[in-house]
């Protein structure tokens, strides 16, 4: 069987490896994939929202399964056109995606649906919303409804960055059309993890807790990227809370999707703060957290083909998801300047060496290959992963493959893992 995985990033050179395990599959096409998804599939140079475009190749390669990374295909109505054309899709439809594509969209749902989360206003009109802050008063947390690649998110502690955040996003619309209207809510604090489900409309199956590390720098500090590093589990989400906090966060979304007719069928992903009043949600997004795939899929122990089928055909149990007991632990090395403007094209060395030790694997995600040699090509670089059997030992591992790893101007958080290492004693 040909499956088609969308995307360039280290989620889908981490989607293709794993699916590269299956015996069954003969061909994996990655669209536009990276230097990593070279290695395990075919990259073809087709842009991932070119509805029309993907749904072509799908029936001129016979895929037999479309398998969705990035939220914009879906929010854009990749899985309608595939139903549309008999091609089964893993990943919801365009309606279900606004989880993920509209912030206003994805906390009304929560309130319908009684999921807890912190109260919350919608602005189309830039003067209405600075009035609430200046009423409401600070921390606040204002967010750009529509997609901003995960940045288009800013905590403000103060009442006068509340407001300069809505100049940037609805007056000077540095987001584009996504700060065409906002959400401000109340911040809140606590320690974050990330929880998984796979779906197929009806049930769901959970993948092990997650934290991911979005602050560009040590201590959570600079600002906001796509994401530094992750590792699973989180010990502020031990397994014996995992029943629970679905209960709380997956199936009453699940419950209320299938109410308006469109049955989620998919990753769910629910970003969960812990208070001192219980766990709130953040925000959903619709398909795997980049760079939370690559310790889940490091930890998966488990056919993913199958998994996704199921999904995808409404057959999911709870049984296909088996997870080894390891911890995993992933690095990011960033361009020298992201999440701002980065350089691009320089040559990758160490890739080999890193790879070569023991229960570690380097997931590409800004990286292109030419003439037997891996060059960066955006300013997430590369995903260092590593297993252990307690958090410290994959985090030792990591950074050393880390040291292995170098191009110009790289530069790579120190501290991923730490909050976990310190909760865990």
């Amino acid at each position: 069987m040909n499956v088609l995985v969308i995307g360039s990033g280290g989620r889908e050179h981490a989607l293709c490896w794993k699916l590269s395990q299956n015996p069954t599959v003969d061909q994996i096409l990655a669209v536009p994939g990276n230097g990593g998804t070279s290695e395990v599939a075919r990259n073809i140079p087709l842009k991932d929202d070119d509805i029309e475009g993907l749904v072509a190749l799908a029936k001129a390669e016979k895929v037999g399964l479309v398998v969705v990374g990035p939220e914009a295909p879906l929010v854009k109505g990749i899985a309608d056109a595939c139903a549309h054309a008999g091609i089964p899709c893993f990943g919801p439809d365009a309606f279900a995606a606004q989880l993920e594509g509209s912030k206003a969209f994805a906390k009304t749902i929560m309130r319908e649906a009684g999921v807890a989360t912190a109260a919350f206003e919608v602005f189309d009109d830039a003067d209405a919303a600075k009035s609430y802050i200046k009423n409401h008063g600070a921390p606040l947390v204002v967010k750009a409804d529509g997609l901003a690649a995960g940045k288009g998110v800013v905590v403000a502690k103060t009442v006068d960055e509340a407001l300069e955040a809505i100049d940037d996003m609805m007056v000077k619309r540095s987001f584009g059309a996504a700060g065409a209207k906002v959400v401000v809510e109340d911040a809140l604090t606590g320690e974050e993890a990330s929880f998984l489900a796979f779906c197929d409309g009806e049930n769901f199956a959970l993948l092990p807790s997650a934290q991911d590390h979005k602050a560009a720098h040590e201590g959570d500090t600079g600002p906001n990227t796509g994401g530094m590093g992750a590792y699973s589990p989180a010990p502020v989400l031990p397994q014996e809370q995992y029943a629970a906090t679905a209960e709380l966060c997956i199936r009453p979304i699940l419950r209320r999707l299938a109410e308006l007719g469109h049955p989620f069928k998919g990753v769910l992903y629910a970003g969960l703060m812990f208070t001192e009043n219980g766990p709130l949600v953040l925000e959903y997004n619709v398909r795997f957290g980049d760079p939370e795939c690559q310790p889940l899929l490091m930890r998966l122990d488990a056919d993913l083909l199958e998994i996704l089928f199921a999904c995808a055909e409404g057959r999911l149990t709870p049984d296909m998801v088996r997870v080894r007991p390891e911890t995993a632990l992933c690095v990011v090395i960033a361009a020298p300047g992201y999440p701002g403007a980065y350089p691009k094209g320089m040559e990758i060395s160490g890739l080999a060496e890193a790879d070569a030790l023991p229960g570690v694997k380097v997931f590409q995600a800004g990286t292109a290959a030419k003439d037997d040699k891996t060059f960066t090509s955006g300013g997430r670089v590369l995903g260092v992963t590593a297993l252990g059997l307690t958090l410290a030992e994959a985090k030792a591992r990591a950074y050393e493959a880390v040291a292995k790893v170098h191009f110009e101007g790289c530069y790579f958080r120190r501290d991923i893992g730490d909050k976990g290492i310190a909760r865990s004693k």
